[in-house]
């Protein structure tokens, strides 16, 4: 039987099936990332939900596990040379599981490595873009009278839709007909951007043609649409 117990998280979050990839999670933009591309590859994998409103990223046990305090993290039984493998930051469980299994990630070196940066494009750009949008215009910072920060989380998130429009322009998925890590990566973001956060109209969302097309085919995935609500919230 696999042995998680050097991993303290397993102790506060006990593995049913320690022989699975042990997922601590929860459905957020960068958290559904991690259970759809589970859900893609079909690995098997126990979702454990991590309640961020009661701040349990912040827990020892999660930070020995994950020291950035964010969700996703996993825990893979079988990595390298069969040793257990802890990781956490979406973008490099992505990359991992891809590599891992040789699924949404092209063979060809050249088309391996734009892949890649169209993951780091939504890690460095659009994530930390659309969750300021967020912040300003659904949560507390709508209280700030200085509407400045909104207004350019606003301009950035326009501009950074324009670039996935232009991208998108002839092409079925980020990286033409394969749908790949790039996809898996920008999906959740984009939905909440127009959905959770009701930022559609604010960033002229009805405006695009291929974005919205794009959405609609990635959303209509059954792996997502099961990865979209893994783990259960508690």
């Amino acid at each position: 039987m696999t042995d998680l117990s050097a991993f303290p998280i397993t102790r506060r979050w006990p593995a049913s099936h320690p022989g699975r990839i042990q997922l601590y999670s929860l459905p957020t933009p960068n958290g559904v990332k991690a259970s759809i591309m589970l859900e893609e590859t079909g690995l098997p994998y126990e979702p454990h939900a991590i309640n961020i409103g009661q701040n349990e990223t912040w827990t020892p046990e999660f930070l020995l596990l994950n020291p950035n305090g964010k969700i996703p993290a996993i825990i893979d039984p079988n990595g390298p040379d069969g040793k257990p493998l802890a990781l956490f930051e979406s973008g490099a469980i992505l990359l991992y599981l891809a590599e891992k299994t040789g699924k949404f990630l092209p063979k060809d070196p050249a088309q391996r490595y734009e892949t890649i940066q169209w993951v780091f494009f939504q890690m460095a750009a659009v994530g930390p873009m659309f969750g300021q949008l967020g912040f300003f215009h659904k949560f507390a910072g709508r209280e700030i009278e200085d509407k400045r920060p909104l207004e350019r989380y606003r301009a950035e998130s326009k501009r950074l839709l324009g670039v996935l429009e232009t991208r998108l322009e002839g092409r079925q998925w980020i990286m033409g007909d394969e749908y790949t890590i790039a996809d898996i990566s920008l999906l959740g973001w984009v939905r909440n951007l127009i959905g959770f956060y009701g930022a559609g109209e604010l960033v002229e969302y009805d405006t695009l043609k291929n974005v919205p097309a794009w959405l609609e085919r990635g959303l209509a995935r059954p792996a997502v649409q099961r990865g979209l609500e893994i783990p259960q919230r508690p």
